[in-house]
Formats: C-alpha cells, sequence, structure tokens
C-alpha cells in the first residue's frame, strides 16, 4: 500500500530547547494513529508541526508521494492537504452548523459547495441542525460538526488533538466506534492525541508511546501492550504492577527471587529492556512486570489437615469492579531489595481490609525490566 505520511528524522526546538527529537514513522492509506504519553512529552507539538503551526529545526515530512515539508520547504498549513481537530473544536460561534462546514469551501462554486455541504451533514448525521448555532448542540454533535469541517476540503490526513475528551464517559466509547467506522469508510488517514490507553484500543491501529520528545515504541495496541520496549512504556500504560526481584543462580538456571516467590527466568520466557534474561545485570533495581491476571491466591495449603499457606501480602485497598473484588496490597517482607507497597489483582473471594493472604506468581512469559525514572 502507498504510503501517506513519511516523517523522517523530525526535529522541533522552541526557545531553544528540543522539543521532539529524531520522529521517524510512516502511515498508510486508512491508518488511525494514537499519540500517548505524559504531558510535556510533545503529543500536541507533533500534531501543530505536522498540521504546519510550528515549525521544524530539521527533518522532513512527506504527505502522499508528492509533498515534501522540511525546513528549506516551509509549505504553509492550508496547502498542506493536512485536517485539524481541536480539542475544544473551535467552532464558530456566530455561524451555523452549515456555515461552519462550508468555511473552508469558497473556492467551490456555489452549487459545489452547498453539495459538499450536504453530502458531509448526511454523513455525519447532521441534516436536521444545519441551521443550528454551535451552542445549540451537543457535545458529541459540535465533535461531528468539526469533523465535518476538517473533512469538507477533501485532506489526506486528519489530525485530532484528544478528540473525546469533551464527551460524557457513557456516551464515548460509541462515539468512538462510529467515528472510527466513519474514517474507514473514507480510507482516511488520522493521527490523534489522547492521554487514555483505553481509547487507543477501540480507535486506533496503531499506539506510539512518547517521552520527552522521542516515540519509545509504535506498534498495534495489543503488540505493545503484551511487549512492551521499555520500563517508561509499560509504567505509563499501567500494564501491571512491578515487583522488585533479586537475580540468582542455581545449578545454571536464573532464579528471581521476590517477597511472594521464586520464578526461574529462561531465555524464551522473559525480556530485560529488549533483551534476555543474559543481559539483567546485579546492579539497579530490576523489576518484573506483573499483571492483575498473574496474581494468585493461595486459600489453603493442605486440604486434609486445613493448614493456612504462610501469609506473604497484607489487603491494604479494596474496590469493586467488573472484574469481581480489586485488591492492593503490600508486601510483609520489609527487606529493601524484594518490598513492595502496591501489588493489585482481582479475585471472587471477600478479604477483608487488613487481612493477611498468601500469593503467588503464575507460570507465564515473564517480563522484566531496570527501572528508570520518569
Amino acid at each position: 500500500m502507498t504510503n501517506i505520511i513519511d516523517i523522517r528524522q523530525l526535529q522541533v526546538k522552541l526557545q531553544q530547547r528540543s522539543i521532539l527529537s529524531g520522529i521517524s514513522f510512516t502511515l498508510e492509506a486508512g491508518e488511525i494513529l494514537g499519540l500517548v504519553g505524559p504531558s510535556g512529552c510533545g503529543k500536541t507539538t507533533l500534531l501543530n508541526t505536522l498540521a504546519g503551526f510550528i515549525e521544524q529545526e530539521s527533518g522532513d515530512i512527506t504527505v502522499g508521494n508528492t509533498l515534501l515539508i522540511n525546513k528549506q520547504n516551509r509549505v504553509p498549513p492550508e496547502q498542506r492537504n493536512i485536517g485539524m481537530i481541536f480539542q475544544d473544536y473551535a467552532l464558530f460561534p456566530h455561524l451555523t452548523v452549515e456555515k461552519n462546514v462550508g468555511f473552508g469551501l469558497d473556492k467551490l462554486s456555489k452549487a459545489a459547495k452547498q453539495s459538499r455541504i450536504d453530502e458531509l451533514l448526511t454523513l455525519l448525521e447532521l441534516q436536521e441542525l444545519g441551521q443550528r448555532y454551535p451552542h445549540q448542540l451537543s457535545g458529541g454533535q459540535q465533535q461531528r460538526v468539526a469533523i465535518a469541517r476538517a473533512l469538507a476540503p477533501q485532506p489526506q490526513i486528519l489530525l485530532l488533538d484528544e478528540p473525546f475528551s469533551n464527551i460524557d464517559a457513557r456516551l464515548r466509547n460509541e462515539l468512538m466506534i462510529e467515528i472510527r467506522q466513519l474514517l474507514k469508510s473514507l480510507n482516511m488517514t488520522a493521527i490523534f492525541v489522547t492521554h487514555n490507553k483505553d481509547e487507543v484500543f477501540t480507535f486506533a491501529d496503531k499506539i506510539a508511546v512518547m517521552f520527552e520528545g522521542q516515540i519509545l515504541q509504535l506498534g498495534s495496541p495489543i503488540y505493545v501492550s503484551q511487549q512492551p520496549n521499555s520500563w517508561q512504556v509499560a509504567d505509563f500504560l499501567q500494564l501491571g504492577s512491578w515487583l522488585p526481584f533479586q537475580l540468582k543462580e542455581d545449578a545454571g538456571k536464573k532464579l528471581a527471587e521476590t517477597a511472594i516467590g521464586t520464578i526461574e527466568l529462561t531465555r524464551e520466557q522473559s525480556y530485560a529492556n529488549k533483551s534476555s534474561t543474559e543481559d539483567v545485570n546485579h546492579s539497579g533495581k530490576q523489576l518484573l512486570l506483573i499483571k492483575p491476571k498473574e496474581i494468585e491466591v493461595n486459600i489453603e495449603t493442605d486440604k486434609n489437615d486445613n493448614s493456612q499457606a504462610i501469609p506473604n501480602v497484607i489487603v491494604n485497598h479494596i474496590g469493586i469492579t467488573e472484574h469481581g473484588y480489586h485488591y492492593i496490597v503490600n508486601s510483609l517482607d520489609n527487606s529493601p531489595e524484594l518490598t513492595f507497597d502496591r501489588l493489585s489483582f482481582y479475585h471472587d473471594q471477600v478479604f477483608s481490609l487488613g487481612q493477611q493472604l498468601s500469593i503467588c506468581i503464575k507460570h507465564h512469559q515473564y517480563l522484566t525490566f531496570q527501572q528508570n525514572k520518569m
């Protein structure tokens, strides 16, 4: 398939400070990319640079097969064939829905302009609202108008800055599915910024996790969530709890000793900053990424004499979710190397606050990382 956008080594500086560095990726027609990362990591700056509101220091942006944008060829925003939807939608309050949608179509004949407006109002189910003003619309309706206005000039790429943040939570998921289906039906390439990883799983084909102006990892949401390539990626996406461990060797086996048991690490089952366990060093804080489903509660060890498993954690939080009771536990092991104060899991059984439990790690594909500061 043809790349609709190709970004190579994009760098942006503002007030002599590097904001974006080494940004490179491509998107094909119809692909939707979600940009996530902590506040200040450069997500919105990247959108504004692509749209032409911020100039790049270096690097190339190619739109389609013909338009090359770089420091020597600073193409103005209106000539980039890129549409943008702002977080607050930026609708003109003094214009009706119909006039908002047709705002950028003055180069068309009157008949062609009206035909395009009518087509978009129908496509976005706004045909009954054409004569209303923005303040007379709901948040979801305002978003549809903003999308219709952005699509009116028929851009090759659509940029969306936190498009669902102003939508009522009850309607958000339904609207995300609806807008995704619309973009797919138009084969529209889109890039959107969000702070909510759940929006990426619902709306995007790819996710790019950004940190300090760089893309740490880019791939399908399912792959990135299952195989995060760094501590920062896993920590920002809140993929699980962090369990400290100490690496030991016994009879040629690599073992991870934790406050809730010891597990064997193998080359095929574990990773450490993109590598196998052979690259796990003996200095610095080593962490296992543990997802809630990977925790097992030992209710009892011997059903014949009802002896209880030895407790290794204490319950310090209880919540109720659709997955069952949500527990956060502290370790009873107080050693500085292995102690932890936040391990999360779900269970159908009711435990009490302050209750001591015995838990262990289920056998799975272990993910290990060396902690870095965010």
